[in-house]
């Protein structure tokens, strides 16, 4: 019993436990980079004039974001069946302009080309672009992983595990793996949430189709390894020996 009771050292599982509670901090948040559009994105494009049928012609079809998911195991409850697909060569076909290059510019760039490229057809055009697929996913020990549409491009590695519903007991505060996808390289880089510094990092803020992963410490990979689960079998196998061996030897 002795050995099978070893000692371990605690675990941090506090978030920032390196942030004094006594004094106030203060930084300059440099590293929020606004996402740019990329083949595969579907953009909410609505044009608001002063011309009711070019209105019509516009929107017709679009569908408003869908919101955040927040059953486990499942996407977002919202079905998006229409919206402007961005092309493998970073366009959408847009009615009566014809096909238009918005990949690679941020939300307010491509906002900009659309309402001047509307400008000259029609009278004092009004654009507002969203992202109608824009999802991370959190994964692991979390206590509901799942795909979530966000209905808006800017979301943390807290927020998302948030939505998530937060870390179990098990999950490794100290070492949160995130897997990115851009520009046809996939990058993988690990996360500190015990310490303060994370807050600067280029990863703390999501992007387009990030993963999240929260790893299992060594107590889970114990809790579910075959020598656990076999373990009350082995100790009521030695038991039945030690009380055949002790009636054996007072007999």
């Amino acid at each position: 019993m002795l050995f099978l009771t070893s000692c371990s050292a605690g675990r941090d599982l506090t978030y920032f436990s390196d942030l004094s509670g006594n004094t106030a901090t203060q930084t300059t948040i440099t590293n929020n980079v606004e996402p740019k559009i990329e083949p595969g994105d579907l953009l909410s494009i609505v044009v608001n004039s002063l011309n009711p049928e070019s209105n019509l012609v516009y929107n017709s079809g679009i569908l408003l974001p869908a919101t955040a998911g927040s059953g486990a195991g499942t996407a977002a409850s919202n079905r998006i069946t229409e919206g402007y697909l961005v092309d493998s060569n970073g366009e959408v076909n847009f009615p009566q302009t014809g096909k238009i290059k918005v990949g690679g510019l941020t939300r307010e760039d491509a906002t900009e080309k659309i309402t001047t490229i509307l400008s000259k057809s029609v009278k004092g055009p009004t654009v507002t672009i969203r992202y109608l697929n824009f999802r991370i996913t959190v994964i692991g020990e979390v206590n509901r992983p799942a795909t979530f549409t966000v209905p808006t491009e800017k979301i943390n590695v807290l927020e998302a595990l948030g939505l998530a519903g937060d870390m179990t007991g098990y999950g490794r505060r100290d070492d949160v793996l995130i897997i990115r996808e851009k520009n046809n390289k996939r990058t993988t880089t690990r996360l500190n949430l015990n310490k303060k510094e994370v807050l600067n990092s280029p990863f703390f803020y999501l992007q387009q189709n990030d993963i999240v992963y929260v790893e299992p410490d060594k107590a889970k990979a114990l809790q579910v390894s075959t020598r656990s689960v076999n373990l009350p079998i082995y100790l009521s196998i030695v038991s039945l020996v030690l009380f055949v061996a002790s009636s054996v030897v007072f007999r």
